[in-house]
């Protein structure tokens, strides 16, 4: 069966640009999977630990056939082959992805919450995630574009599309 997941992008670390074209192919190649869309790259500052690098963050939409916990199994071990270390928590990061949203699906067990519990409250998620889905809607919450307006005070900025 087809489902459709929005992936959130991060990279603070070794050529973040490289890291999220190379993880966007990536994705693109997971068993069952196939990249439907992807956001343009933005650039925002580290959330939770201000004294690192800034990020460039981007969203992905997929179509799969993989559950839920398949996915965010094959996002680790992307993670992973991009040289991921989890030092401590909002540490600098050569990629990080999440699974943002799966279907209309609402679900929390232990190592995957869906929605994403923190997406309504980040700019660098909801602003590529309504380039490529202006329409969403993130379950439980509403509108994420009535939920970017809540995020006023966060500044987020478009990269040009060179990589």
């Amino acid at each position: 069966m087809q489902h459709f997941a929005f992936i959130g992008l991060g990279s603070n670390l070794e050529d973040p640009r490289s890291q999220l074209h190379r993880a966007f192919v990536e994705i693109g190649e997971m068993p069952g999977t196939r990249l439907v869309a992807q956001s343009s790259l933005y650039r925002s500052a580290p959330v939770g630990y201000p004294d690192q690098p800034d990020f460039v963050n981007a969203v992905a939409k997929v179509a799969t056939s993989l559950t839920p916990q398949a996915l965010l199994h094959a996002l680790l071990q992307i993670e992973h082959r991009h040289g991921r270390e989890r030092a401590f928590r909002n540490a600098p990061r050569t990629l990080d992805l999440d699974v943002l949203l799966y279907d209309d699906l609402q679900l929390h067990e232990h190592g995957l919450t869906i929605p994403h519990p923190q997406m309504h409250l980040r700019a660098f998620v909801l602003q590529p995630l309504l380039e490529i889905a202006p329409d969403c809607d993130i379950p439980a919450v509403g509108q994420a574009q009535r939920a970017l307006q809540g995020c006023q005070g966060q500044v987020l900025e478009r990269l040009a599309d060179a990589a």
